[in-house]
């Protein structure tokens, strides 16, 4: 491995993948094979490889950053050594994006509502409604894990969340007439899985739990009477709503990394035996 340009392989990087530990994910494809492309990696946010100067300042130093373009080659190992140089903890993507779909690493369909990902400290914002339960907590681990890092959350009493999202550029959610709400049977996690384009196994059976918990249907899904139990002990527990938010990610986090065991076949069981 290069000392200068380290490399970060698709498999290490689906092990932390949509979790606290995971990397800030930056595409550093050229604008054309980004532009050409209708995807990106989900959670990741694309920035010109040849203005590292302008954009690493708004780059976290206290977590780790990982650049990727196509291959893996010189475009994405170049950026890398100009931010490790700013001071920025940063590796690069062995193989790049393809090597990352061939894994089977969730994409990101790009979309034009709202824009993401965010651009040069520019977050974008979303709005719902105070007192998150499930869907509220739910959407915003979502977001900030494959749609965009840095995403902001606020919450307003129901009648003010247009309001409030009109004033700060945002985008309201889970409230009725807004796009990314509950839509049949289906809440509002399933409207952002579907208008993102999240192909992704593990989140296709997260969001049938979050369904079954968020409205009343627990019968779709085994863990959704956990969820269900478990969110509203979190919202007893911590009455300041972003608060609730950091503790919620911890959970949806693990819930997801047993979402992934379970579609490989490899989620641990218990069968204790009591003696006859």
């Amino acid at each position: 491995m290069d000392t200068v340009t380290p490399a970060l392989s698709p498999t290490d990087l689906m092990q932390a993948f949509a979790s606290a530990r995971t990397p800030l994910l930056v595409d550093v494809r050229r604008a054309e094979a980004f532009a050409a492309d209708p995807t990106l990696m989900a959670g990741a946010t694309w920035r010109d490889p040849f203005k590292v100067a302008e954009w690493e300042k708004y780059l976290p130093r206290h977590r780790p950053v990982a650049v990727y373009c196509v291959h893996g080659h010189e475009i994405s190992r170049n950026a890398c050594s100009a931010l490790r140089a700013a001071g920025v903890d940063a590796r690069f993507l062995d193989g790049g994006i393809e090597a990352w779909r061939a894994l089977g690493g969730p994409t990101l369909r790009k979309s034009t509502q709202p824009v993401v990902p965010s651009a040069s400290g520019a977050p974008t914002i979303w709005v719902t409604r105070e007192r998150p339960k499930i869907d509220r907590i739910a959407c915003p681990w979502l977001i900030r894990r494959f749609i965009d890092p840095f995403a902001q959350f606020e919450f307003a009493p129901p009648a003010q969340v247009l309001a409030r999202a009109t004033a700060l550029g945002g985008t309201p959610y889970d409230v009725p007439g807004v796009t990314f709400t509950h839509r049949g049977d289906r809440c509002s996690f399933d409207a952002l899985v579907e208008d993102y384009g999240l192909a992704d196994a593990a989140l296709a059976r997260l969001a049938t739990i979050v369904r079954g918990a968020d409205t009343d249907r627990l019968d779709l899904a085994p863990e959704s009477a956990g969820l269900l139990a478990i969110s509203l002990g979190l919202g007893d527990q911590h009455r300041d709503d972003h608060e609730l938010l950091e503790r919620g990610f911890v959970m949806y986090d693990a819930l997801y990394a047993w979402c992934r065991s379970a579609v490989r076949g490899t989620a641990e069981r218990h069968n204790w035996k009591v003696p006859a």
